[in-house]
């Protein structure tokens, strides 16, 4: 059994509880009214045979007087009942009155199915039932003494009898035609009223005429003929209307590109449509077969045997407006039998050449739709191995590039076979074609799913890897890669060995996929060059950096633009958590690129001739920003970096003071740092360039210290007042003994030579307590804050740690549960009368 069945079936059902209802109902009201009549003298003085014959030929007649309607297979009439009904309960007793209904409709409906016999009965004796009980309610005398008398109370009889001929018909209507009962009752709501009332007027008016004079009836059969002329007509100009409404809709329907839609739609609509049971479309030449009704699809597949049953099926073909061309047929399937009148053959003629030319369009989409997809998918794949071609590869590198929400680290391998033209020389191009496909098989096979492997051309692959939990992941995912051609590869009986070359390359802050690929193919023929198997980018080793090269032509506009900023990371005492003062670290806001660190740029900057510039521009907003700090109770010293060329320029220490000197600020606000690597400080130049900043009272920081091969003999050459200690040796203080060893040495030498020494790179409480126990006595690093612009750094000094105002950490001890042993000279609020103040470190 098909589910549409299955759901004519539960509907049935649903129909003989809900008429089986009615009936009970009818037959208790009738019993009553049985025993009324017969408890009753007959005739009265209102009723007598003649007029109970007259009663019930008037209900036949009003009965047989109909419109039809057809709902799927049934003819749903509307007819003149009600009035014939009201009139009866007007002028005689109730009793009689819904006795005669009941003989009236049964003669009337003697010719129809029983279940349609038993509801119209019972229908008709509860409209009768409810009029009467209202009249009798009001007192109802007939006839009344005047005749305007009678008509409000027939109105409210005839209101209750119209109401409860809907609410007793409308949901077996409902039911049938599978709609919703309160869209049922809305739909020619304004019809039926208007049948309503025209009926009403008949009623009243023959009841008038009846009251002067019982002659005057021969003017009834004109009116109510003319009335009921009109009102057919209207009926079927609304229904004519609707049903053209309803055509056009569902054709518009059918205007969508996919076959699925078409044939759902089409099934549905048609459903409604021709108010069929069930509907079905057959496609040639495929056999497909879609069934179902206004509910939905029942069926959707090759075709399947249906029971004939003794219903009714109208079939169509599916051809467009030429009918040339036969594409399938689309079948009506009904339940009892039916007749489609002439406008519902004309319409199942258009709906079906409107299903034929969209099931014809919606083929042609979809055709056209795998023509492009095979297009696109060559314009995008290799033709030898389906992998991505370059193109392809490009694109989606692009887009992971470009996604800032992309998790885990990108990087690229890029593979090339080795000496793969030896085996086209030998065995042929078919053969090293063969070769490729297994290569392209077996780096498939090994990527992950996430991973794009592409061909770019010949015998050089390439993978994207994506979503690596970090950098490092990426050389051992391509060991793995190139580990699968290791194995030998069988060719017509043979084993051939094909070994391979890659690089590995990581994006770089500019250039894009592009880049990305240039990259990875300078580390892979460095690979081959240095005659190992992988190699992994390295910038100094790349001879052709055209992002520095990029970024070099920019740097005038740059520093006309002002694009360089400078952030600030404070140096802290790491007993106290008080700050001793910041160190000033530029940064480029490129328009494009956006921030830029210093690495790629400061060589650059060098090498253009645009470093006096750059140098006057980042001293004057680290100046400003002390000025900034002094003028909120802050007087804390700044760091600046400066460059070895800048030493070999006799005219640096006066350009240095000049910008102190219009900050207002004193010499020992200012310390410059000097790299440990420089080499420069054997000339003479440097040395007097040295000698006068430190003469002038601006105090020297040598960075990085602990790095370098010189450290010693720069310290016997420079002047410096401060020590830095690199990063890495604080990082790896907790791990390595060594490390520990040349930390301890460098505070050493500091105490030895009354010079400051800050530790760099302090990250956790243990690292910073550990520095302390050692006597270091100043730090930076993230622990404390992170490099910030001025008036970030100037709110934090502010908030303090601990609501302590100039603090970034809580301190290690209590107040005064330390002496210091160590010169006053390292705090910068001391007097400057010793002209060593405690500066800043590297971030």
């Amino acid at each position: 059994m098909t589910l549409s069945q299955r759901r004519g079936n539960e509907t049935d059902k649903r129909l003989r509880l809900l008429v089986g209802l009615v009936v009970g109902l009818a037959l208790v009201v009738l019993a009553a009214a049985v025993l009324l009549a017969l408890g009753s003298p007959f005739p009265t003085s209102t009723v007598d045979g003649a007029t109970l014959v007259m009663l019930t030929f008037l209900i036949v007649v009003g009965t047989l007087v109909t419109i039809r309607i057809r709902i799927r297979s049934t003819n749903q009439l509307i007819n003149w009942s009600e009035t014939a009904i009201i009139i009866g309960v007007a002028i005689a007793p109730a009793p009689w009155v819904i006795l005669c209904t009941a003989v009236g409709i049964a003669l009337a409906y003697h010719r129809m199915p029983r279940i349609k016999l038993a509801f119209g009965v019972g229908k008709n004796v509860l409209v009768a039932f409810g009029a009467a009980a209202v009249l009798t309610a009001l007192d109802w005398r007939w006839p009344p003494e005047h005749a305007l008398d009678l008509v409000a109370p027939l109105s409210v009889a005839y209101l209750v009898a119209a109401l409860l001929d809907d609410l007793l018909a409308i949901p077996v209507i409902a039911l049938a035609a599978g709609n919703r009962i309160t869209r049922q009752f809305r739909t020619d709501l304004d019809l039926r009223i208007a049948g309503f009332v025209a009926r009403f007027v008949v009623a009243v008016c023959t009841l008038m005429l009846l009251w002067a004079d019982p002659r005057l009836l021969l003017a009834v059969p004109p009116l109510v003929l003319s009335l009921h002329l009109a009102y057919s007509a209207r009926v079927r100009a609304r229904t004519e209307q609707q049903a053209w409404q309803h055509l056009a809709r569902a054709t518009d329907a059918l205007n969508v590109v996919e076959v699925d839609r078409v044939l759902t739609t089409a099934v549905t609509q048609a459903a409604e449509l021709f108010s069929a049971d069930e509907v079905e479309i057959h496609l040639h030449p495929s056999g497909r077969t879609v069934r179902g009704s206004t509910s939905g699809i029942s069926h959707d597949g090759p075709p399947e045997e249906t029971s004939a049953g003794t219903g009714t099926t109208v079939p169509i073909t599916l051809e467009g407006h030429d009918r040339t061309d036969d594409i399938g047929v689309l079948r009506l399937r009904f339940r009892g039998p039916v007749r489609l009148s002439e406008r519902e053959q004309y319409t199942l003629r258009t709906f079906a050449s409107a299903l034929c030319t969209a099931v014809r369009n919606a083929q042609a989409y979809a055709e056209l739709a795998r023509i492009s997809e095979e297009h696109a998918y060559a314009a995008s794949h290799d033709a030898l191995t389906g992998l991505a071609n370059r193109r392809h590869l490009l694109d989606q590198g692009t887009e992971q590039l470009s996604n800032r929400h992309a998790d885990g680290v990108t990087a690229l391998v890029l593979i090339d076979l080795n000496h793969f033209k030896e085996v086209n020389d030998t065995l042929g191009h078919a053969a090293g074609d063969r070769v490729l496909v297994q290569v392209a098989d077996r780096l498939r096979a090994a990527a992950r799913p996430d991973d794009l492997v592409a061909r770019l051309g010949g015998d050089e692959f390439a993978v994207l890897l994506r979503g690596l939990p970090a950098p490092a992941v990426a050389a051992h995912r391509a060991e793995g890669l190139l580990a699968t051609l290791n194995e030998p590869f069988e060719l017509d009986g043979m084993r051939i060995s094909v070994e391979a070359s890659g690089g590995i390359a990581a994006p770089g802050t500019s250039g894009g996929m592009p880049e990305l690929l240039r990259r990875a193919d300078v580390a892979m023929y460095q690979a081959k060059r240095n005659g190992q198997r992988i190699s992994t980018y390295a910038a100094t080793s790349d001879t052709a950096d055209l992002g520095r090269l990029t970024l070099g032509g920019e740097l005038p506009r740059a520093v006309a633009d002002q694009e360089f900023t400078v952030n600030f990371q404070p140096i802290v005492d790491l007993g106290t958590g008080e700050v001793l003062g910041a160190e000033a670290l530029a940064r480029w806001h490129h328009p494009t690129h956006g921030l830029i660190d210093p690495l790629r740029f400061l060589e650059a900057v060098e090498r253009s001739g645009l470093l006096p510039a750059f140098a006057d521009a980042i001293l004057d907003q680290a100046l400003l920003a002390v000025t900034g700090w002094r003028s909120a109770g802050f007087d804390l010293p700044v760091a600046v970096n400066v460059s070895p060329r800048s030493l070999l320029d006799p005219h640096f220490p006066t350009s240095v003071l000049a910008r102190l000197r219009a900050h207002d600020l004193p010499p020992d606000r200012l310390i410059l740092e000097l790299t440990e690597t420089l080499t420069l400080s054997q000339l003479d130049v440097v040395d007097q360039v040295l000698s006068r900043l430190r003469e002038s009272g601006i105090q020297l920081a040598l960075d990085d210290f602990g790095t370098g091969y010189s450290s010693l003999s720069l310290l016997s050459r420079i002047p410096v007042h401060e020590l830095k200690i690199d990063r890495s040796f604080v990082t790896a203080m907790e791990t390595s003994a060594e490390a520990a060893a040349v930390i301890r040495s460098t505070l050493d030498l500091g105490r030895s030579l009354d010079l400051t020494v800050v530790a760099e790179g302090v990250e956790s409480e243990p690292q910073r307590r550990a520095l302390w126990e050692l006597g270091c006595t100043a730090g930076q690093g993230h622990l404390f804050a992170r490099p910030m612009p001025a008036g970030a750094l100037l709110a934090a000094f502010r908030r303090g740690s601990g609501g302590r105002p100039g603090t970034l950490a809580p301190p290690l001890h209590d107040a005064g549960a330390v002496i210091r042993l160590a010169p006053g000279r390292r705090h910068p609020a001391r007097a400057r009368a010793d002209r060593q103040p405690h500066l800043p470190a590297q971030g």
